[in-house]
Protein backbone atom coordinates (compact mmCIF):
# COMPACT_ATOMS: atom_id res chain seq x y z
CA UNK A 1 0.00 0.00 0.00
CA UNK A 2 1.52 3.28 -1.06
CA UNK A 3 2.61 5.62 1.63
CA UNK A 4 -0.04 8.45 0.35
CA UNK A 5 -2.81 6.48 0.71
CA UNK A 6 -2.20 5.61 4.10
CA UNK A 7 -1.37 9.63 4.88
CA UNK A 8 -4.74 9.79 3.10
CA UNK A 9 -7.10 7.30 5.32
CA UNK A 10 -5.31 8.40 8.60
CA UNK A 11 -6.14 12.28 7.53
CA UNK A 12 -9.76 11.28 6.51
CA UNK A 13 -10.14 9.60 10.31
CA UNK A 14 -8.53 11.72 11.83
CA UNK A 15 -11.22 14.98 10.24
CA UNK A 16 -14.42 12.86 10.73
CA UNK A 17 -12.90 11.90 14.26
CA UNK A 18 -12.76 15.60 14.94
CA UNK A 19 -16.07 16.37 13.47
CA UNK A 20 -17.69 14.03 15.30
CA UNK A 21 -16.18 14.79 18.54
CA UNK A 22 -17.35 18.92 17.95
CA UNK A 23 -20.41 18.89 16.50
CA UNK A 24 -22.08 15.93 17.64
CA UNK A 25 -23.81 16.58 21.01
CA UNK A 26 -22.94 12.95 23.12
CA UNK A 27 -22.53 12.00 26.66
CA UNK A 28 -18.17 12.68 27.16
CA UNK A 29 -18.25 8.44 28.09
CA UNK A 30 -19.31 7.80 24.58
CA UNK A 31 -17.13 10.11 22.81
CA UNK A 32 -14.19 8.72 25.12
CA UNK A 33 -15.43 4.80 23.74
CA UNK A 34 -16.26 5.69 20.38
CA UNK A 35 -12.19 7.81 20.26
CA UNK A 36 -10.92 4.43 21.81
CA UNK A 37 -12.45 2.35 19.17
CA UNK A 38 -11.68 4.53 16.42
CA UNK A 39 -7.82 4.68 17.43
CA UNK A 40 -7.59 0.50 17.88
CA UNK A 41 -9.48 -0.14 14.60
CA UNK A 42 -7.11 1.95 12.61
CA UNK A 43 -4.01 0.79 14.67
CA UNK A 44 -5.19 -2.67 13.39
CA UNK A 45 -5.47 -1.39 10.05
CA UNK A 46 -2.09 0.11 10.17
CA UNK A 47 -0.19 -3.01 11.32
CA UNK A 48 -2.26 -4.93 8.44
CA UNK A 49 -1.21 -2.39 5.73
CA UNK A 50 2.54 -2.88 6.68
CA UNK A 51 2.16 -6.83 6.52
CA UNK A 52 3.42 -6.66 10.67
CA UNK A 53 0.11 -8.48 12.05
CA UNK A 54 0.25 -11.12 9.76
CA UNK A 55 3.47 -12.45 11.02
CA UNK A 56 2.22 -11.98 14.28
CA UNK A 57 -0.43 -14.63 13.47
CA UNK A 58 2.21 -16.81 12.08
CA UNK A 59 4.16 -17.21 15.54
CA UNK A 60 3.89 -19.93 17.64
CA UNK A 61 4.15 -19.76 21.44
Amino acid sequence: MPLFNVLLVLIVVGVLLWLVNNYIPMDRKIKNILNIAVVVIVIIWLLRAFGLLASLQNMRI
